[in-house]
C-alpha cells in the first residue's frame, strides 16, 4: 500500500513537514496550497527537495468552489484553474484535487455541473493534469459521494475521476459497499482520516477533530476494504485537521501518522479475511489471504500477537526511595532485596510485583529525581514477536544491559516515555526473573507460593495533552489492548478525561488520563522533576492492586500506620443516601477511609494512599462481576488530592 499523507496535518514550514514526511518513512505527500503560498521555496525548489527526500507529490490541494455557477464565474474559475495547473507543471504534480462547490454555488442542475466538470477535465488535459472530484459532507448541493462519481460517469473523460474521503462519507453515515462497484480508473485518490463520533456541526468537526486512523470510531478497516475491492491502486493518504497535531512536534507527529497507516493496512486486511467476498462460484479458493491477493492493491500484515496474559511488574523511579518503601511496607508489600548487579530493588505481594528503581533518569543527578512511574512489565506468549511487531509500528527500542544468566526484557517506549518490557510469564504467575533478587533461590520459591489473590488491577497514567490520541493508536496496535468509551471527571482544576484500555479478560486494565496540571509542590510547568519519564510535572498516577479481602486488607495496614486519603464525612451521607447500605458496614467503611460503588454486576471497594512524588497507591476488591473503577468515586479523591496538595504548597 502507498502511503501519503497531506501537508495540512502537520506542524512547522514545508520544508519541516517535508523533512519529517520522509524521516517517518511516507512514499509521498500531499501539497496543502497554503503551505506553498507562504514558503520561501519556490515551485522548482519544492520539485527538486521532494526527489531528494524520495518523496512523491501526489496531489495538490484544494481548489474550490469552482461548479454550479454562472457563466462569468465560471470563466473566472477557469482562468484561476489555468494558472494553477501551469504551477503543478513547475511542481511536477499530475492531480489536483477539487471540492463540490460550498461558497458560490448558486444553481442545483447536474447537468450543468456535468458540463462545468467537462471543459474543467478538457483544460486539465492541456497540461497533462487529472483532476479528482470530491464531494464536501457539507457541498451545498454535492455532499455524497455517489453523486459526484455519477457526475464523473456522466462527464465520462479521461482527465476526471473521483476522490474518496473517508471523512467526507463516514461522518454523513453514507454506506461504503457502493465503492466496490466503481470502476477503479475512476477512482483517482482515496484520503483517510478518523474522527470520534461528535454532535457537532459537520463542518467544525472536520476542521477541528479529526485524528488519524485508530485514534477514532469510524470503521475504516471496512471502508478501505471496500476500497481495495474496488480494485484501486494509488495512494492512501492522510488528511487530517486538527488543532492539537498542528501544535505538536512536526517529527514525532508524522511518526504517529505512518504508524496509523501501518495499523490500518493491518486491520484492512483482516477485515477482508474476515469478509471475503463471493464471486460466481463462491468465495476464493485458498483461503483468506488468498482471497486478498485477489485485487491489485497489497496489503502488508505486521507478527500477529496475542494480547497480554496480564502485568508483569510495574516499575517506580526514585532518587530518594525511602517513602516508597515505608509506604508499600504498610500496604503489605515484602522486600525481596536488591538485584545481583542493577540499582534496583522488588517488592512483592502475591502476584502484585513493583521494582524501585534508584538508577538516575537521563539528565538527572542521582537522588534528585521524584517518585514516578517509569516502566510497566507485561506477560505475552511471545517477547520476540511482539518486539518485533512494536518496532515495526515505529515504537523506540529501551533495551536494558543484562549480564550472563539474567533475564533479557524485549521493551520499547510508549508516547509517554513510559518503557514497555514483554515477559515470557510462567502460567501460574510467577516470574523467573526474581531469582534474581536477594538470595536468589528463597525469593523464587516465595514467589511461587505467594497468594494468587494479590494482583496488579490497573494502572493509570497521566497523558500529556498533545500526545493523549497517540498513546490511544499505540497501545492499542502494539500491545492490542481495546480501547473503551472515554468518560469525563470533575476535579477542582477542570475535567479529567479517561480512556480506559484492556484486554477481553480484563488481565490489563490500563487507563489513560488526560487531565488539567496540578501542581506539587515546589514544581512548576515545564521543570524537571518527573524522574525523566517524560510525564509532564504534576500529573498524578497510581497503581492499583487487588485483594480478596480489602476491609481485612486496610485494617492490617492501618495496624502498619499507613496514611490513608482521608475521605470527607460528607461522602459517606451520599453514599448513605444512595444506597442505603447496612450501618455496620457504612461505619467500617467510615471508619477505613474506604470507598463504595456497585452497579447492577456487583460491589467495588477501594482506597488510596497519600501521594508520593507523583505516585499513589489503590488496593481495591471487585465483588461479582464489576468491571469498572468506582467513577462516581473520582471527584472526591481529585478534590481531597488537591487539598492536600494545595496544603503542602502553603504549609
Amino acid at each position: 500500500m502507498r502511503t501519503g499523507i497531506a501537508t495540512v496535518c502537520l506542524s512547522g514550514t514545508l520544508r519541516e513537514k517535508m523533512q519529517a514526511c520522509a524521516i517517518a518513512g511516507f512514499d509521498g505527500i500531499e501539497i496543502f496550497e497554503q503551505d506553498l503560498v507562504t514558503s520561501p521555496l519556490s515551485p522548482e525548489d519544492v520539485r527538486k527537495m521532494a526527489a531528494d527526500l524520495g518523496l512523491s507529490l501526489d496531489l495538490y490541494q484544494p481548489f474550490r468552489d469552482f461548479d454550479s455557477v454562472p457563466e462569468e464565474l465560471l470563466t473566472a474559475n477557469l482562468r484561476r484553474a489555468d494558472a494553477k495547473f501551469r504551477l503543478m507543471s513547475r511542481l511536477g504534480m499530475d492531480t489536483v484535487l477539487v471540492c463540490s462547490n460550498v461558497g458560490t454555488a448558486s444553481i442545483d442542475d447536474d447537468e450543468l455541473r456535468a458540463a462545468q466538470l467537462s471543459r474543467l477535465a478538457g483544460l486539465a488535459a492541456d497540461h497533462g493534469v487529472k483532476v479528482a472530484y470530491e464531494a464536501l459532507a457539507w457541498g451545498k448541493y454535492v455532499n455524497d459521494y455517489e453523486h459526484a462519481h455519477r457526475l464523473v460517469q456522466t462527464v465520462d473523460h479521461p482527465n476526471l475521476g473521483t476522490c474518496l474521503d473517508s471523512f467526507h462519507i463516514l461522518s454523513r453515515d453514507w454506506d461504503t459497499a457502493p465503492i466496490e462497484s466503481f470502476n477503479a480508473d475512476k477512482i483517482f485518490f482515496v484520503q483517510v482520516a478518523d474522527a470520534p463520533k461528535l454532535s457537532m456541526d459537520v463542518l467544525s468537526w472536520s476542521r477541528h477533530y479529526r485524528v488519524f486512523p485508530g485514534e477514532g470510531q469510524f470503521e475504516l478497516a471496512k471502508f478501505m476494504g471496500h476500497v481495495v475491492r474496488a480494485g484501486y491502486t494509488g495512494p492512501v493518504s492522510l488528511e487530517v485537521f486538527n488543532d492539537v497535531f498542528r501544535q505538536s512536534d512536526v517529527e514525532r507527529t508524522a511518526v504517529d501518522a505512518m504508524r496509523s497507516l501501518i495499523w490500518l493496512e493491518e486491520q484492512s486486511a483482516k477485515w477482508l479475511d474476515a469478509n471475503p467476498a463471493a464471486g460466481p462460484a463462491g468465495p476464493a479458493a485458498g483461503g483468506a489471504a488468498a482471497s486478498r491477493r485477489r485485487y491489485p492493491m497489497e496489503l502488508a500484515t505486521l507478527p500477529h500477537v496475542a494480547e497480554p496474559a496480564g502485568f508483569n511488574f510495574a516499575e517506580v523511579r526514585a532518587g530518594d526511595t525511602a517513602a516508597l518503601e515505608t509506604l508499600l511496607g504498610q500496604l503489605g508489600f515484602t522486600s525481596n532485596g536488591r538485584h545481583r548487579t542493577k540499582n534496583v530493588q522488588l517488592w512483592s505481594m502475591g502476584h502484585a510485583r513493583v521494582i524501585i528503581n534508584e538508577e538516575p533518569a537521563g539528565g538527572a543527578s542521582a537522588g534528585t529525581s521524584a517518585p514516578a512511574i517509569s516502566a510497566l512489565g507485561f506477560d505475552v506468549d511471545s517477547p520476540v514477536i511482539a518486539a518485533a511487531r512494536a518496532q515495526q509500528l515505529k515504537a523506540p527500542a529501551v533495551p536494558r544491559k543484562s549480564q550472563a544468566n539474567e533475564e533479557i526484557f524485549q521493551g520499547f517506549a510508549a508516547p509517554d516515555s513510559t518503557e514497555i518490557f514483554l515477559c515470557q510469564g510462567n502460567p501460574d504467575g510467577t516470574a523467573v526473573w526474581t531469582r534474581e533478587f536477594g538470595d536468589g533461590l528463597d525469593v523464587a520459591a516465595a514467589d511461587r507460593a505467594g497468594d494468587p489473590g494479590t494482583v496488579i488491577d490497573h494502572v493509570n497514567l497521566a497523558q500529556p495533552w498533545q500526545h493523549f490520541d497517540e498513546a490511544v493508536l499505540f497501545y492499542t496496535s502494539a500491545l492490542a489492548l481495546e480501547p473503551q468509551p472515554f468518560a469525563e471527571v470533575a476535579s477542582p482544576t477542570g475535567l479529567v478525561r479517561s480512556q480506559v484500555m484492556l484486554t477481553r479478560d480484563r488481565g490489563v486494565r490500563l487507563v489513560l488520563n488526560l487531565a488539567p496540571l496540578i501542581q506539587q509542590e515546589g514544581a512548576t510547568p515545564g521543570a524537571a522533576g518527573t524522574a525523566g519519564t517524560g510525564h509532564r510535572p504534576g500529573y498524578q498516577e497510581h497503581i492499583a492492586f487487588a485483594v480478596d479481602d480489602l476491609v481485612a486488607a486496610a485494617r492490617a495496614a492501618q495496624a502498619r500506620g499507613l496514611d490513608f486519603l482521608r475521605i470527607p464525612e460528607n461522602y459517606y451521607e451520599d453514599l448513605d443516601a444512595r444506597f442505603a447500605l447496612e450501618p455496620e458496614f457504612l461505619a467500617t467503611l467510615r471508619e477505613l477511609n474506604l470507598l463504595y460503588d456497585r452497579d447492577a454486576d456487583g460491589e467495588f471497594l477501594h482506597f488510596y494512599t497519600a501521594t508520593v512524588g507523583s505516585v499513589f497507591f489503590e488496593m481495591v476488591e471487585r465483588r461479582g462481576a464489576y468491571d469498572g473503577y468506582g467513577a462516581p468515586n473520582a471527584p472526591v479523591r481529585h478534590a481531597v488530592q488537591y487539598d492536600h496538595l494545595h496544603q503542602q504548597s502553603t504549609a
